[in-house]
Protein backbone atom coordinates (compact mmCIF):
# COMPACT_ATOMS: atom_id res chain seq x y z
CA UNK A 1 0.00 0.00 0.00
CA UNK A 2 1.20 3.39 -1.11
CA UNK A 3 0.32 6.39 1.32
CA UNK A 4 0.04 9.79 -0.39
CA UNK A 5 2.97 12.31 0.15
CA UNK A 6 1.38 14.37 2.52
CA UNK A 7 0.67 11.27 5.22
CA UNK A 8 3.15 11.04 7.93
CA UNK A 9 3.24 7.93 10.39
CA UNK A 10 5.67 7.36 12.98
CA UNK A 11 4.82 3.41 14.43
CA UNK A 12 6.48 1.58 17.51
CA UNK A 13 7.26 -1.56 18.55
CA UNK A 14 8.08 -3.48 21.49
CA UNK A 15 8.21 -6.85 23.24
CA UNK A 16 10.28 -8.95 25.13
CA UNK A 17 12.34 -11.68 23.18
CA UNK A 18 10.47 -13.97 20.63
CA UNK A 19 7.36 -12.48 20.91
CA UNK A 20 6.69 -11.05 17.40
CA UNK A 21 7.77 -7.29 16.89
CA UNK A 22 10.39 -8.11 14.64
CA UNK A 23 8.20 -10.05 12.16
CA UNK A 24 5.17 -7.49 12.86
CA UNK A 25 7.91 -4.47 12.41
CA UNK A 26 8.72 -6.64 8.88
CA UNK A 27 5.23 -6.60 7.86
CA UNK A 28 4.19 -3.12 8.91
CA UNK A 29 7.39 -1.60 6.89
CA UNK A 30 6.68 -3.56 3.71
CA UNK A 31 2.56 -2.91 3.58
CA UNK A 32 2.80 0.71 4.56
CA UNK A 33 5.89 2.05 3.32
CA UNK A 34 7.74 2.87 5.97
CA UNK A 35 11.51 3.34 7.19
CA UNK A 36 12.40 0.74 9.53
CA UNK A 37 15.18 0.58 12.15
CA UNK A 38 15.63 -2.30 14.46
CA UNK A 39 16.93 -0.69 17.56
CA UNK A 40 18.32 -4.21 18.54
CA UNK A 41 20.70 -4.33 15.77
CA UNK A 42 22.47 -0.90 16.32
CA UNK A 43 23.96 -2.27 19.88
CA UNK A 44 24.98 -5.71 18.26
CA UNK A 45 26.82 -3.07 16.05
CA UNK A 46 28.42 -1.33 18.88
CA UNK A 47 29.10 -4.28 20.57
CA UNK A 48 30.56 -5.74 17.63
CA UNK A 49 33.17 -3.32 16.58
CA UNK A 50 33.87 -2.79 20.69
CA UNK A 51 35.13 -6.56 20.72
CA UNK A 52 36.84 -6.59 17.38
CA UNK A 53 38.88 -3.50 18.16
CA UNK A 54 38.90 -4.42 22.24
CA UNK A 55 37.61 -0.83 22.85
CA UNK A 56 35.18 -0.68 26.03
CA UNK A 57 32.50 1.60 26.42
CA UNK A 58 34.79 3.68 28.57
CA UNK A 59 36.21 5.37 25.17
CA UNK A 60 33.76 7.97 23.65
CA UNK A 61 35.18 8.97 21.26
CA UNK A 62 35.58 5.89 19.55
CA UNK A 63 31.97 4.90 20.81
CA UNK A 64 30.89 8.57 18.83
CA UNK A 65 32.32 7.75 16.03
CA UNK A 66 31.16 4.68 15.27
CA UNK A 67 27.57 5.35 16.01
CA UNK A 68 28.33 8.54 13.66
CA UNK A 69 29.01 6.07 11.03
CA UNK A 70 26.47 3.36 11.04
CA UNK A 71 24.29 2.98 7.76
CA UNK A 72 21.86 0.12 6.82
CA UNK A 73 24.67 -1.87 5.18
CA UNK A 74 26.95 -2.36 8.07
CA UNK A 75 23.93 -3.42 10.15
CA UNK A 76 23.29 -6.61 7.49
CA UNK A 77 26.45 -7.97 8.76
CA UNK A 78 26.02 -11.89 9.68
CA UNK A 79 28.60 -11.68 12.45
CA UNK A 80 26.22 -9.22 14.67
CA UNK A 81 24.67 -12.62 15.37
CA UNK A 82 27.60 -14.60 16.83
CA UNK A 83 27.18 -16.10 20.68
CA UNK A 84 29.93 -13.52 21.60
CA UNK A 85 28.05 -10.34 20.46
CA UNK A 86 24.64 -11.65 21.38
CA UNK A 87 26.51 -12.06 25.16
CA UNK A 88 28.53 -8.43 25.03
CA UNK A 89 25.03 -6.74 23.41
CA UNK A 90 23.47 -7.87 26.73
CA UNK A 91 26.07 -6.25 28.72
CA UNK A 92 26.07 -2.54 26.66
CA UNK A 93 22.47 -2.30 26.55
CA UNK A 94 22.28 -1.63 30.20
CA UNK A 95 25.22 1.11 30.10
CA UNK A 96 23.71 4.85 30.39
CA UNK A 97 26.18 5.91 28.34
CA UNK A 98 25.35 4.06 25.08
CA UNK A 99 21.91 4.06 25.08
CA UNK A 100 21.61 7.90 25.29
CA UNK A 101 24.35 8.13 22.45
CA UNK A 102 22.63 5.86 20.32
CA UNK A 103 19.08 7.64 21.26
CA UNK A 104 20.21 10.70 19.18
CA UNK A 105 20.76 8.22 16.31
CA UNK A 106 16.91 6.67 17.10
CA UNK A 107 15.44 10.15 17.25
CA UNK A 108 17.01 11.45 13.83
CA UNK A 109 15.38 8.20 12.49
CA UNK A 110 12.14 9.32 13.61
CA UNK A 111 12.04 12.22 12.16
CA UNK A 112 11.59 10.43 8.91
CA UNK A 113 7.99 11.12 7.21
CA UNK A 114 7.18 7.62 7.73
CA UNK A 115 9.13 5.14 10.03
CA UNK A 116 8.85 2.53 12.30
CA UNK A 117 11.24 2.02 14.96
CA UNK A 118 11.34 -2.13 16.33
CA UNK A 119 12.83 -2.42 20.16
CA UNK A 120 12.59 -2.82 23.70
CA UNK A 121 12.15 0.58 24.52
CA UNK A 122 10.91 2.46 21.44
CA UNK A 123 7.50 3.27 23.02
CA UNK A 124 8.83 4.71 26.22
CA UNK A 125 11.61 7.10 23.25
CA UNK A 126 8.61 8.09 21.20
CA UNK A 127 5.61 8.65 23.49
CA UNK A 128 3.94 10.57 20.85
CA UNK A 129 4.12 7.76 18.23
CA UNK A 130 0.90 7.61 16.15
CA UNK A 131 0.51 3.72 17.11
CA UNK A 132 2.88 1.97 20.37
CA UNK A 133 2.48 -1.82 19.58
CA UNK A 134 3.59 -3.85 22.75
CA UNK A 135 3.56 -7.28 21.45
CA UNK A 136 3.13 -10.50 24.46
CA UNK A 137 3.69 -13.86 24.53
CA UNK A 138 3.97 -16.59 27.30
CA UNK A 139 7.52 -17.87 27.99
CA UNK A 140 7.32 -21.54 26.39
CA UNK A 141 5.82 -20.60 22.93
CA UNK A 142 8.72 -17.51 22.20
CA UNK A 143 11.11 -20.32 23.25
CA UNK A 144 9.49 -22.90 20.78
CA UNK A 145 9.49 -20.08 18.23
CA UNK A 146 13.19 -18.89 19.12
CA UNK A 147 14.18 -22.46 19.03
CA UNK A 148 13.18 -23.14 15.41
CA UNK A 149 14.80 -20.50 14.54
CA UNK A 150 17.90 -21.17 16.27
CA UNK A 151 18.21 -24.70 15.17
CA UNK A 152 18.53 -23.79 11.47
CA UNK A 153 21.95 -21.82 12.42
CA UNK A 154 23.10 -23.81 15.78
CA UNK A 155 22.98 -27.67 15.66
CA UNK A 156 23.73 -27.97 19.54
CA UNK A 157 21.14 -25.86 20.84
CA UNK A 158 18.65 -26.98 23.03
CA UNK A 159 14.99 -25.71 23.99
CA UNK A 160 16.16 -25.45 27.37
CA UNK A 161 18.84 -23.51 26.76
CA UNK A 162 16.80 -20.87 24.62
CA UNK A 163 14.00 -20.94 27.55
CA UNK A 164 16.84 -19.98 29.72
CA UNK A 165 18.12 -17.10 27.83
CA UNK A 166 15.05 -15.66 26.91
CA UNK A 167 14.31 -15.60 30.53
CA UNK A 168 17.12 -13.82 31.91
CA UNK A 169 17.22 -11.35 28.99
CA UNK A 170 13.54 -9.91 29.68
CA UNK A 171 14.15 -9.94 33.26
CA UNK A 172 17.59 -7.82 32.77
CA UNK A 173 15.84 -5.46 30.33
CA UNK A 174 13.04 -5.21 32.56
CA UNK A 175 15.36 -4.77 35.92
CA UNK A 176 17.90 -1.86 34.43
CA UNK A 177 17.82 1.70 35.79
CA UNK A 178 18.34 3.42 32.55
CA UNK A 179 15.17 2.55 30.02
CA UNK A 180 13.59 -0.46 30.89
CA UNK A 181 11.25 -2.70 29.28
CA UNK A 182 7.98 -1.56 30.12
CA UNK A 183 4.38 -1.64 28.05
CA UNK A 184 4.35 2.06 27.05
CA UNK A 185 1.58 4.50 28.19
CA UNK A 186 -0.90 4.12 25.60
CA UNK A 187 0.44 0.89 23.96
CA UNK A 188 -1.98 -1.45 21.56
CA UNK A 189 -1.09 -4.65 23.32
CA UNK A 190 -0.98 -7.53 20.87
CA UNK A 191 -1.11 -10.87 23.16
CA UNK A 192 0.90 -13.71 20.39
CA UNK A 193 0.46 -16.48 22.30
CA UNK A 194 -2.58 -18.11 20.86
CA UNK A 195 -1.65 -16.11 16.70
CA UNK A 196 -0.03 -17.21 13.69
CA UNK A 197 1.53 -15.25 11.56
CA UNK A 198 -1.71 -14.25 9.31
CA UNK A 199 -3.57 -13.71 12.24
CA UNK A 200 -1.15 -11.17 13.96
CA UNK A 201 -0.55 -9.39 10.47
CA UNK A 202 -4.62 -8.59 10.24
CA UNK A 203 -4.44 -7.55 13.97
CA UNK A 204 -1.99 -4.96 13.14
CA UNK A 205 -3.01 -3.89 9.79
CA UNK A 206 -6.67 -3.30 11.10
CA UNK A 207 -5.00 -0.95 14.03
CA UNK A 208 -2.85 1.09 11.25
CA UNK A 209 -5.66 1.37 9.03
CA UNK A 210 -7.93 2.49 11.63
CA UNK A 211 -5.40 5.22 13.14
CA UNK A 212 -5.12 6.74 9.07
CA UNK A 213 -8.40 6.61 9.11
CA UNK A 214 -9.37 8.63 12.13
CA UNK A 215 -6.40 11.17 10.90
CA UNK A 216 -6.63 11.41 7.53
CA UNK A 217 -9.70 10.62 6.49
CA UNK A 218 -10.56 8.54 4.02
CA UNK A 219 -8.22 9.26 0.89
CA UNK A 220 -4.87 8.27 2.71
CA UNK A 221 -4.04 5.90 0.00
CA UNK A 222 -1.92 6.89 -3.22
CA UNK A 223 -4.08 6.21 -6.12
Amino acid sequence: MKLKSNIRLLLTCDSGAAAGKTTASKYLSKTFGLSLLTSGLLYRYIAYKLLVSKKTTSDVLFLKKIIKNINSNLLKNKKLYSSKVTEYTSCIAKTKKVRLFLRAYQMKFATKRLAILEGRDMGILFPNADIKFFFKCRLKVAAKRRFKELKKTYNKITLKMVKKEIRLRNHMDSMRKFSPLRIPRGAVIVDTTKMNKKRMFGVIHKVVEDKLLLKYGRNYKAR
